[in-house]
Order: C-alpha cells, then structure tokens, then sequence
C-alpha cells in the first residue's frame, strides 16, 4: 500500500500532466534578430543569462516529465506526457535558436576593438 502522502502527490502530478496536455502546443517561432540590434553589451549579456536559465528550466522539467511513472489506469497518461515533453522540446529549440540571436548581435556589438 502506498503511503497517502505519495499517493496525493501521485495524483497531483496526473492532474498537473492532463492539465498541460489541453494547453495549446508551441510552434516554431522565428527569432526576430532584429530586436537584439539596439541593446547594449550589459542589456544582451543579461538576456542571454536570462535566456540560458529559461532552458535549464524547461530541460529539467522536461526530465522531470519523462521519468514519471503514470499509473496504467490514466487514460491517455502517457500520451499526455509525450506531447508535454514534445512541446518542452519545441520550446528548448526556440531558445536556443534565440540565444544564437542574441550572441550573434552580442558578438557584433561588443567586440574588442
């Protein structure tokens, strides 16, 4: 039997999981460059910080995601937490292509002279 601690949190993840299931999936989205042009060294280093620390998030929530062992009895559960991790990967790929952006524009702007 398992503990009833466990098992609240169990079916707190499920409800979490089928809940982010129904949201609507990310797309690709292009990257608009441009907006990285007028910042400053200070202002695209922060950025990219920021930018960098938004897919750790996402890749250890994606981890997180994919290691949970969902009961046989949730309909649809696995399913549910392929597309999850499918649109955590979507959404680590937009990052990252920002985050070339915004080094690209850093490198530009900042360069030792």
């Amino acid at each position: 039997m398992k503990h009833p601690m466990l098992a609240r949190l169990t079916d707190w993840l499920i409800v979490v999981l089928l809940l982010a299931g129904c949201s609507p999936t990310i797309g690709r989205t292009s990257v608009d460059a441009s907006a990285y042009t007028t910042m400053g060294c200070n202002d695209l280093n922060d950025a990219l910080a920021n930018v960098a620390k938004e897919i750790s998030r996402t890749a250890i929530d994606r981890g997180r995601v994919a290691r949970t062992e969902i009961p046989n009895w949730v309909p649809g559960g696995t399913r549910v937490a392929t597309a999850v991790t499918d649109r955590q990967t979507a959404k680590i790929e937009n990052l990252q292509e920002q985050e070339r952006a915004i080094a690209a524009a850093r490198d530009q702007a900042c360069a030792r002279r």
